[in-house]
């Protein structure tokens, strides 16, 4: 279907919102399951398949570094907050640890924020290593395993390599006393340093009230074809061009600024959650991650992600199908976008639609407050009972040392 076509028809065609008013997932929009073991695996519950005991650390690493800047609570990298707060209460949660399947160190690496917003990862892996230097001192069960049955959420842009720049980060590498534990983290991409086999791909946190408060009526009509918001250049870290992004969003503002198909702009609107709700497909290019909060967003709303990273890893994957619901498009044809979505059959359109209109695919890529049967708490709990029993192999014989606790930068040895 060519691109005339594709004006006459999308307008009539595409009047449902798969969000309706009483709540997320439950709009006018007909929906469709997903067939097989992924459909199973969304709706699997954890409880009564792992326990997990949680490590009590000093407030330092976690309650005082939130009460220092409350915007962590908000801020796209709060899942390591919320897990801490899910954990505590949760019914997987053992006070024995000697019946544990798993150990969690609640320690908030990513909440050290500047004046902008932004996160400054520059002391996350000495206070890493500070909270695994205490564990290791007061509790036997670290140097058992060298923390291969403990896991971590590690929400930076690249995860435990703790740095917002690819190149640097690939030049860090993961923390090298993360190397043998299971790592929960938002950054994936396939071959890359920075993520480790068996590491466990989550969604960035995305406010659910947020999304719920800005909702409009099932019927509303999809009248846009595209819709992006976001920066196409970053000239503050980027001056010269090409390296953000790999030039994908620089790309795609100088093919696509002057289509009528394309709403596309670096302005963020209070209408923005609205007008994703009125669009068909949402573009989620990569930017200095492969990742960003647009994929929840999308998801949420409805909208068709058209996901712009190459070699990207997507949360849970093993059990969102992530293929049947979105479009992928190699970072080399960007400018082929227009003829890539107006090519795409309108009832394979509708089938995406049918869905993402399913509400257990939005639940999983939500952190509610409290937390939800089949929510983004439970999908990484089920990741975590997926991966058991451990193997006798990762405990280690009497003396045996297999981690370097000296390597690494020399400035992460410093005290935390």
């Amino acid at each position: 279907m060519g691109f005339c076509m594709w004006v006459l028809l999308f307008l009539p065609l595409f009047l449902w919102s798969s969000v309706g008013e009483k709540g997320i997932g439950r709009g006018s929009v007909p929906t469709e399951r997903i067939a097989g073991s992924a459909g199973d695996v969304l709706e699997d519950n954890p409880v009564g398949k792992l326990k997990v005991y949680v490590y009590e650390l000093p407030s330092k690493y976690n309650k005082k570094v939130l009460q220092k800047d409350p915007r962590c609570l908000t801020h796209m990298f709060a899942a390591e907050i919320f897990m801490h707060q899910f954990l505590l209460s949760s019914p997987v949660r053992t006070l024995n640890p000697s019946e544990a399947d798993w150990f969690y160190t609640p320690v908030y690496t990513t909440c050290d924020l500047a004046p902008n917003g932004l996160p400054l990862p520059f002391k996350s892996p000495r206070m890493m290593r500070s909270a695994i230097q205490l564990i290791s001192t007061k509790w036997p069960y670290w140097n058992r395993t060298e923390g291969a049955d403990h896991f971590f959420l590690v929400p930076h842009d690249f995860g435990a390599c703790f740095h917002y720049q690819e190149e640097k980060a690939i030049k860090r590498g993961i923390l090298p006393l993360l190397q043998r534990a299971t790592l929960v983290q938002t950054f994936g991409q396939r071959n890359h340093v920075c993520l480790n086999e068996g590491s466990i791909t989550i969604p960035p946190f995305a406010p659910p009230e947020k999304m719920q408060s800005h909702l409009i009526p099932p019927d509303t009509p999809r009248s846009i074809f595209v819709y992006f918001r976001g920066l196409f250049y970053d000239v503050n870290n980027d001056p010269e061009g090409g390296y953000y992004a790999r030039g994908a969003r620089a790309s795609i503002w100088e093919n696509f600024k002057n289509n009528p198909l394309f709403d596309i702009s670096t302005d963020h609107p209070t209408t923005y959650y609205e007008d994703m709700q009125r669009s068909i497909f949402c573009l989620c290019p990569l930017g200095w991650a492969p990742w960003s909060p647009r994929l929840v967003e999308a998801v949420i709303f409805g909208c068709i992600p058209v996901i712009i990273a190459d070699d990207i890893v997507l949360p849970f994957a093993d059990a969102i199908p992530w293929e049947e619901i979105g479009v992928f498009v190699a970072e080399k044809d960007v400018p082929y976008l227009d003829t890539i979505l107006t090519s795409i059959p309108v009832e394979v359109v509708l089938r995406k639609q049918r869905l993402l209109a399913n509400p257990s695919m939005k639940q999983a890529m939500l952190f509610p407050q409290p937390a939800q049967p089949r929510d983004a708490f439970h999908q990484i709990l089920n990741g975590l009972a997926r991966k058991l029993p451990h193997g006798k192999k990762i405990f280690l014989k009497p003396r045996q040392k297999i981690l370097n606790w000296t390597a690494g930068p020399v400035g992460d040895m410093k005290p935390w």
